[in-house]
């Protein structure tokens, strides 16, 4: 892959990156950075793609490691303020279902956000976590059901009001 076809990965994949960066980060500024440090480090290593048609998902893989060395860093630090980011570009429609997904633990929310927002396969998916792919079925399917409890629980106080 030559350097103008990455940069073209590159932009069909930036809202992507961000989402998933999300997933393991939350703080915009965060992401912010791991998206740029990943970009970077892809660029540099580009030469060590072996399949130009897996571009995004090596992209993405070197974005969550991203992610983990970022948070590893920041527990680090001492933090002297509450920290509550918004994530910027998601619809009103969908507060609820934002709101409990973000609500899940790290490895819940990450192969949720990687396999229904991104669509990649749980093959994929485990692959770029270096899980079983068993792993990655029982850690969607709690995520549904912690989901599914939260919404309805969500849904129940609305009524009650």
């Amino acid at each position: 892959m030559n350097k103008e076809e990455f940069a073209g990965v590159v932009l069909a994949a930036t809202d992507s990156l961000y989402r998933v960066s999300h997933a393991v980060l939350r703080s915009d500024t965060d992401c912010e950075d791991a998206v740029q440090e990943a970009i970077a480090i892809a660029f540099e290593k580009l030469y060590t793609l072996k399949q130009d048609e897996y571009a995004k998902t090596w992209l993405t893989r070197i974005l969550i490691h991203e992610c983990y060395h970022i948070q590893k860093r920041r527990k680090q630090t001492v933090c002297l303020q509450e920290d509550n980011p918004e994530f910027s570009y998601h619809q009103n429609d969908y507060l609820d279902l934002y709101q409990a997904v973000m609500g899940l633990s790290e490895q819940h929310r990450l192969v949720v956000i990687l396999h229904h927002l991104e669509g990649y396969s749980v093959e994929e998916v485990a692959k770029m976590l270096r899980v079983p792919q068993g792993t990655v079925k029982s850690r969607l399917s709690r995520a549904r059901e912690q989901l599914k409890k939260d919404l309805e629980e969500e849904a129940y106080e609305f009524c009650r009001l």
